[in-house]
């Protein structure tokens, strides 16, 4: 079930299912607003969007009542999460599903909303979308290819390509806007050569198997999976990568999976390009499909929005890599 694509003067909602919009800066919800408003949409507030604990979210409650007012808002025409952080799986079984599948609209978020992207699309076939956080567009520098893509994906029905940005940050740049440290992007990593078409599903890793076992994790059908590790709590990223995609790997419908794509991982985790492919290929169930790293998804600047629940086409060759979003 896909959601009416956005239009120049529709409204978009922010809702804080995980931390509250309370810890972000007065500058960076100004700056995120102007963003918005440069590209046609008009921002609004949920109701207890600034609402803050010593969890640094708000009740169950609130985040429930937040988010069945915004899809049942007629006038909202998309919604867009705060920010991330550990707790919107608390979320799943308070949800009255039958609100969102009577109001399909675009939800927006990543990293800890992969929790509740996923398992909407589960219960209600509601495509939703992995992308910025409206905290994630109150950046003032390194903004314009995360845009760039967020208008391909939710402004458009036109497919499209992906094609690797030219440069890349993984600093604090809330801290400081006009510090920041930008890296060359040496583009796509390809471990595995195939071709693929299927459903995307994913997101962040971690957070993603946490579904495992439950009726919120959709079921892997000729899927290609989209996956990124965070390192914000300073762990080993290849060993909790490599455990968790051990993980999916023992689903009983694995041999549903027809491709996996990784998000950049971040500088912190000193992942090489060498580790990335031993780890991958020492893993007999990957060497028949194509698999892919270094995307701009994930928590790194800049990154793609991308349909969970959405048709997409990998050709990886040892010289060439194609991925085609099917947007209509």
């Amino acid at each position: 079930m896909k959601s009416e694509k956005l239009k120049h003067g529709d409204k978009v909602c922010v809702i804080a299912p995980s931390r509250s919009l309370g810890i972000i800066s007065q500058q960076v919800i100004e700056l995120a607003t102007t963003k918005l408003n440069e590209i046609g949409l008009e921002v609004c507030f949920s109701k207890h969007v600034n609402e803050i604990d010593e969890f640094q979210s708000s009740s169950v409650d609130s985040r429930i009542e937040d988010l069945h007012t915004a899809f049942s808002d007629k006038t909202v025409k998309g919604i867009l999460t705060a920010i991330g952080g550990h707790n919107s799986i608390q979320l799943l079984n308070k949800i009255d599903y039958a609100i969102i599948k009577a109001n399909p609209k675009i939800l927006c978020g990543f990293s800890d909303i992969t929790a509740l992207s996923n398992a909407i699309y589960a219960k209600t076939k509601l495509i939703t979308y992995s992308g910025p956080h409206f905290s994630t567009l109150g950046m003032l520098q390194g903004l314009d290819y995360t845009i760039d893509y967020f208008k391909k994906c939710l402004m458009s029905e036109d497919d499209f390509s992906i094609t690797h940005s030219q440069h890349w940050s993984d600093d604090a740049w809330y801290i400081n806007q006009n510090q920041r440290d930008f890296y060359p992007n040496t583009g796509y990593q390809i471990i595995n050569t195939g071709e693929a078409s299927g459903t995307m599903i994913g997101g962040n890793l971690c957070t993603f198997n946490l579904l495992q076992g439950s009726c919120y994790l959709p079921e892997p059908e000729d899927t290609i999976l989209f996956l990124e590790e965070d390192n914000l709590l300073g762990e080993n990223t290849l060993t909790e990568f490599d455990r968790n995609l051990q993980s999916i790997i023992h689903l009983k419908s694995f041999h549903s999976v027809k491709g996996i794509v990784i998000g950049r991982f971040q500088k912190a985790s000193q992942i090489t390009h060498e580790q990335i492919c031993k780890l991958i290929r020492s893993k007999p169930e990957l060497n028949s499909i194509p698999v892919i790293a270094n995307l701009d998804f994930g928590h790194t600047t800049p990154q793609i929005t991308f349909p969970i629940g959405g048709e997409v086409e990998i050709i990886a060759t040892s010289t060439h890599c194609e991925i085609t979003i099917k947007n209509h």
